[in-house]
C-alpha cells in the first residue's frame, strides 16, 4: 500500500496530501483528517518491512510508547490501525523545519539555541520520566516551529 501513489488516497478517514519524509521505520504524509477538519502526520512502516512481524511489533511498540507521553515539545499520537495489510500511525502534524534543514542556514544566535536545547532536554527529561529512551535523537527528527 505504501509508495508513491498515496497521495490522494484514502486511509481510514485520513486524505493523503504529500510525502514528507522517510526513514528506518517509516514514510510520512501529510494527510486531512475528515472527522477533524485538521492535518496530520501518518506514518507508514516502509514497503520492505511489511511483511516482517518484527518490524511490525517494533512499530506497534514505538505507537505504545509515543501514546504514554504527554508534553508541549513532544508530539501528540492519535490513532494506530492497519489497513490493507500496512500499519500506520497517525500523529500530530507540527509545522516547521526540522533543525537538520533550519541548521543548513546557518548556526542559531546563542540565545534561540539556548532556548531550544532547554526545549529538547525537557522533553527528553519527560521521556525519561516515563521510562522512555528516545534512540533515534538527531537533528532530522526535531521540528523548529
Amino acid at each position: 500500500m505504501v509508495s508513491g501513489h498515496m497521495i490522494g488516497r484514502i486511509v481510514s478517514h485520513y486524505r493523503v496530501i504529500e510525502r514528507l519524509g522517510a526513514g528506518g521505520m517509516g514514510v510520512v504524509f501529510r494527510a486531512h483528517d475528515e472527522l477533524l477538519d485538521r492535518d496530520v502526520a501518518i506514518k507508514f512502516l516502509p514497503p520492505g518491512l511489511i511483511t516482517e512481524d518484527a518490524a511490525r511489533r517494533r512499530f506497534l511498540k514505538e505507537a505504545l510508547t509515543l501514546a504514554r507521553l504527554h508534553h508541549p515539545n513532544i508530539g501528540t499520537i492519535y490513532e494506530f490501525g492497519s489497513e490493507e495489510g500496512s500499519d500506520y500511525l497517525v500523529m500530530e502534524c507540527i509545522p516547521g523545519v526540522t533543525l537538520a534543514e533550519r541548521l543548513t542556514f546557518g548556526l542559531f544566535p546563542e540565545k534561540e539555541a539556548i532556548t531550544i536545547a532547554g526545549q529538547i532536554a525537557a522533553a527528553l527529561e519527560e521521556a525519561h520520566e516515563q521510562g522512555v529512551i528516545h534512540c533515534d535523537l538527531k537533528p532530522a527528527n526535531v521540528m523548529i516551529t
